[in-house]
């Protein structure tokens, strides 16, 4: 059986959840929510990120409340005080976030959709992979996933970068589960690592590639002057969840392989 009433205080796991044909266990959504568009029609929301409506969220009567991340502690801790069942979970890699879905693939009594769906994403990742190499060398990547103070990718974006074809610069930065740690102090180490191709995705916020242009020294970056500047939707990329893992990897495979099109032309 398992729970039977879930409120999902992020998108990931009501995503996971629609896909595995169990939305009607999803009593509660984030107000974030954009995927399936759905949800937003069919669940009433109770949450931002950081904060939610607790008295709205009792009312619901959830036997568990679904969250991600360290960030969501302090919410997480009123409302185990209020009594209710919490699940936090912390992944980071694109391995941690299989791993997520499994579990809770497991506590819907939901394994064998969730198998072969994991199975078919994993195929998926294999033949982008061969695709990427077969293109050309992993071209050097900047993902800003925020802009002021610059915060670089997180480690699942960095992994999937690199399955599309990207070299990160800040590979190292992308191990650092906090936003706060991957922030870049210098914008003169970008200029310096001089990426082919830039994404951005700015935690929600639209990206506005004529600010990267605008920076100091930046117009020496080969993707400035390439003009090999991309947006990746918040929702598609930066969610722990099924998105990143399929359309926000498709998206930046595609990007890529705008690149080495244009190369080839030129």
């Amino acid at each position: 059986m398992g729970p039977q009433r879930i409120i999902c205080l992020t998108e990931e796991s009501t995503e996971w959840l629609y896909l595995l044909g169990e939305a009607e266990r999803i009593v509660g959504i984030s107000g974030y929510t954009v995927r399936p568009k759905q949800a937003r029609l069919e669940k009433p929301r109770v949450s931002s990120f950081l904060d939610g409506k607790q008295d709205k969220i009792l009312a619901l009567k959830p036997d568990l409340v679904i969250g991600f991340s360290d960030m969501q502690a302090a919410l997480a801790d009123r409302l185990i005080r209020a009594g209710l069942n919490v699940w936090i979970t912390n992944q980071r890699s694109i391995e941690e976030i299989f791993q997520t879905m499994s579990m809770l693939a497991s506590l819907v009594g939901a394994q064998e959709p969730a198998a072969r769906w994991i199975d078919a994403c994993r195929e998926q990742h294999r033949r982008i992979a061969e695709q990427a190499k077969a293109r050309g060398p992993a071209l050097r990547a900047y993902f800003e996933e925020w802009d002021e103070p610059m915060i670089s990718a997180i480690r699942w974006v960095s992994e999937l970068m690199a399955i599309a074809g990207g070299q990160d610069i800040f590979e190292d930065l992308s191990r650092q589960s906090l936003g706060k740690d991957r922030i870049v102090t210098n914008a003169q180490q970008v200029i310096d690592a001089n990426p082919q191709i830039i994404f951005g995705s700015w935690c929600g916020k639209k990206f506005r590639p004529e600010r990267l242009k605008a920076r100091e020294g930046w117009h020496l970056i080969d993707a400035i002057r390439d003009d090999q500047l991309y947006e990746i939707k918040s929702s598609e990329i930066l969610q722990p969840g099924p998105a990143a893992l399929s359309d926000g990897l498709a998206r930046m495979h595609q990007c890529i392989g705008k690149f080495w099109s244009e190369t080839k032309e030129n």
